[in-house]
């Protein structure tokens, strides 16, 4: 504590008395109007007393006066020492409140450069993040392109086959990706914008710091030959708002300590950042690669399905030709077998001309007859048979017209699945965690 001046206690200085020699002589008759005067001589035990009162009076008063003097002489040394030891304690205690000012001012400084670089980074995962759901578009777009043309596949190949369930999934997996994206996004300006805030505090409690600063820089700098200082009465009192200096110290505690938890979430919020990119980039890229195993397979499949259909085609021809061949046979085989019949109803019928007695049931007639007989049985026999050969003939040709249909439906799946959604891919981003940084 500042050490209080030594008071010198006031002591009264010594009243004037002066003491009349009472006179024994009878009183005149003038009454009060005449007191302290004397119409009468003075007696001379009188003078000397007179004179002896008056020497001792001045002989008091020059000691008093003496006194006075040298407790004066004192009390101006006392307030001399006072003054200088109180403007001395006075400037000690501005010195250590300047090294205090000065060590919270450091500290809010480096806070607030550290948690503006904190911000910068963190800006730039936001960036990162942007970027990166930006890349999600073309892949999104990709696998949207992919379904709406598996969609223009011709039945029986409009299926709900392994490329679909993966597209599917992958489609999903881009969506959920985007959604988780935009929502750190959103995270990351609710950090920057706390970041920020917190840093304005910390310049304004800085700035602060350094005004005061110079304030008590230039108080320490006053002395009693300073030209600027007057007297400033009013300023003694205390402000009703002031702070003690436990809670101005707790203040600028509390700021740096509030601007280092939001560093800390920044730091946790980036590193959460490159996780979910990292992740993502993981994900889409394995997705990626089970949509296009699953879309080599499905060709593959495709491929051999048409190679086997086209297999059966070619036999399909060559049955149709060969039955077309037999048709043919069977035809002419029929023509011949006719004009055999025709030859023997012709004989028959000659025979059936012959007069009389001759009109005889011998060996060529029953010949001829059974010739008519086994000729006709041959001929229905061989009409059946050319009937079912045009009827397999017939189902031949449509086999042929489903094979055909078959084939050119499988070529269009290739084409799809192949050429179009395939070659389509081929503009999916490599990866997005590069594409963040682009």
């Amino acid at each position: 504590e500042e050490p209080q001046p030594t008071v010198v206690p006031s002591c009264p200085l010594p009243s004037k008395i002066c003491d009349v020699v009472r006179s024994e002589r009878p009183r005149s008759g003038c009454g009060m109007a005449m007191a302290g005067y004397r119409t009468a001589k003075y007696q001379l035990p009188e003078w000397h007393r007179r004179n002896s009162g008056v020497c001792h009076n001045a002989y008091m008063a020059g000691e008093q006066a003496e006194r006075g003097r040298a407790e004066a002489k004192h009390l101006v040394k006392q307030a001399a020492a006072s003054a200088q030891r109180a403007q001395e304690y006075s400037k000690a205690t501005l010195g250590q409140r300047l090294q205090d000012i000065q060590f919270w001012r450091m500290e809010l400084q480096k806070e607030i450069m550290e948690l503006d670089a904190e911000t910068n980074l963190l800006a730039a995962q936001k960036l990162r993040l942007e970027r990166a759901l930006d890349a999600t578009e073309v892949p999104y777009s990709v696998v949207i392109d992919n379904l709406e043309c598996r969609e223009r596949r011709q039945p029986p190949d409009l299926v709900i086959d392994e490329v679909e369930r993966q597209l599917l999934k992958e489609a999903d997996l881009i969506r959920d990706i985007r959604d988780l994206l935009k929502r750190t996004i959103i995270q990351a300006t609710t950090q920057i914008r706390s970041n920020r805030i917190q840093k304005e505090n910390c310049e304004l409690d800085w700035s602060d710091k350094v005004e005061t600063y110079h304030i008590d820089d230039k108080c320490v700098g006053y002395c009693t030959d300073s030209t600027n200082v007057q007297f400033h009465p009013s300023s003694v009192k205390f402000e009703e708002n002031a702070s003690t200096p436990k809670s101005w110290a707790q203040f600028s505690h509390d700021n740096i300590s509030r601007a280092e938890q939001e560093k800390l979430a920044s730091v946790q919020l980036r590193s959460l950042i490159n996780n979910i990119i990292h992740d993502a980039s993981e994900d889409v890229r394995m997705q990626r690669a089970a949509v296009s195993e699953a879309f080599d397979s499905h060709c593959r499949e495709l491929d051999d399905a048409k190679l086997r259909l086209e297999q059966h085609l070619q036999q399909i021809l060559k049955d149709i030709g060969d039955e077309e061949a037999n048709i043919a046979n069977l035809k002419k085989a029929i023509r011949d077998k006719e004009a055999h019949l025709k030859v023997a109803h012709t004989r028959l019928y000659d025979r059936s001309f012959r007069p009389n007695v001759e009109l005889c049931r011998d060996e060529p007639q029953f010949r001829l007859v059974n010739e008519v007989e086994e000729l006709t049985v041959f001929l229905e026999a061989l009409k059946r048979k050319l009937m079912e050969s045009e009827q397999n003939l017939k189902n031949l040709e449509e086999t042929r017209m489903k094979l055909e249909k078959e084939i050119a439906v499988k070529a269009n799946s290739i084409f799809i699945d192949r050429q179009k959604c395939m070659g389509y891919r081929l503009r999916y981003p490599v990866d997005l965690e590069v594409a963040s940084y682009k």
